[in-house]
């Protein structure tokens, strides 16, 4: 973060920062509450050593970083973290993925991560995973430019993988249809039409008409020529989770607060990743952080991987999803998917070479 943009963030919030001086003592400046904040997300320090480098009471540098974290999401989440509200946000978001990742109809990536915390106190095994530790669950779907656009926050760890999805707010209301998502669209030669707009996630989600996964299995050449196109627009999800993570090193390691807390602190931090991708993407996320493609179609991995390797962070996968066992309808709608994906109308030049060239096909 430069210091103009600093600057800018602390113009937006620093007025629900700021404190009266008493005649006792002087406040402590809003702008020095942002950046013990921004100091204690961006590094992953303990509140105690953040007490020692800003000459602030222990208990004060958690006061201040609960309460920060609490304005940052109130007033950042309001402008940059918004939830698509009409057809026409929604149709935004596809036109993203079509010309950026070459999908057509997808309106997010879904994904979902255990992020590890200590113990809370009295609670039982309501936050111990199926993985050994404790978590909690974060849920979300991002746009074709790595940023958020639905999250969900604080589902227990130890809840059954298959309702992390159904439990959440996001699956029932895409399940009640209350998404105002646009009418489906008519593509040239598919014969599903038309065809529904959709979310992409990977195997740990039930098939919907709402929600594309990849085929499973030993799997035909068209098959693969569908994983592989699906795994592109899904891959997004991916890298707006790395960037969080590599950026926001308090998902470095296991975060000790209350719950209560931790849900704070991601809220403040998936905020703040909106704005930043959004106000100061060049310095944020630089050209080739993120994943990104040739002019040939191949898939170049982005620095964020070096940056901060999965098995170095509390961020976790959630479990396959279980008991959701696709109907026809939802079965057809894949079909007449991959169908068009390797017509003349949908396919594209490369995916044929990369999918032969990776020994995908069946034999």
């Amino acid at each position: 973060m430069s210091p103009e943009r600093f600057e800018h963030l602390l113009q937006l919030i620093g007025h629900r920062l700021s404190k009266k001086d008493t005649r006792f003592r002087k406040s402590i400046p809003a702008s020095e509450r942002l950046a013990l904040t921004l100091r204690f997300l961006a590094s992953g320090d303990s509140q105690k050593s953040l007490s020692f480098a800003f000459r602030i009471g222990t208990t004060t540098v958690s006061n201040i970083i609960s309460e920060t974290c609490d304005v940052i999401r109130q007033v950042l989440g309001v402008k940059f973290l918004k939830a698509p509200r009409c057809p026409s946000d929604w149709l935004e978001i596809a036109d993203g993925f079509e010309e950026i990742w070459d999908m057509p109809n997808v309106i997010g990536a879904i994904d979902g991560k255990h992020i590890q915390i200590e113990a809370p106190a009295k609670s039982g095994t309501l936050f111990h995973n199926y993985k050994g530790f404790f978590s909690i669950v974060l849920l979300a779907i991002c746009d074709a430019n790595y940023c958020f656009t639905l999250v969900d926050i604080g589902q227990y760890g130890s809840n059954n993988d298959s309702g992390v999805l159904a439990n959440s707010l996001i699956g029932k209301k895409f399940q009640e249809k209350k998404m105002s998502l646009p009418e489906g669209r008519h593509l040239p030669g598919c014969l599903y039409s038309p065809l529904p707009y959709y979310l992409v996630g990977d195997e740990i989600f039930p098939l919907k008409t709402w929600l594309m996964k990849p085929y499973p299995g030993k799997l035909t050449e068209e098959q693969s020529i569908f994983n592989y196109r699906h795994s592109r627009a899904r891959r997004v999800i991916e890298n707006a989770f790395g960037i969080l993570r590599a950026r926001w090193r308090i998902f470095s390691n296991s975060i000790k607060a209350s719950v209560e807390n931790v849900e704070n602190y991601v809220w403040a931090a998936v905020c703040l990743h909106n704005y930043l991708r959004l106000t100061d993407n060049a310095r944020y996320t630089p050209y080739g952080f993120a994943d990104s493609k040739d002019s040939t179609g191949n898939i170049r991995d982005g620095d964020w991987r070096k940056v901060c390797p999965a098995e170095s962070t509390c961020f976790r996968k959630i479990n396959n999803i279980r008991g959701s066992r696709p109907n026809k309808g939802t079965k057809d709608m894949r079909n007449a998917l991959k169908d068009y994906l390797n017509s003349e109308s949908g396919s594209v030049e490369w995916q044929l070479k990369y999918v032969r060239s990776t020994g995908n096909e069946e034999e």
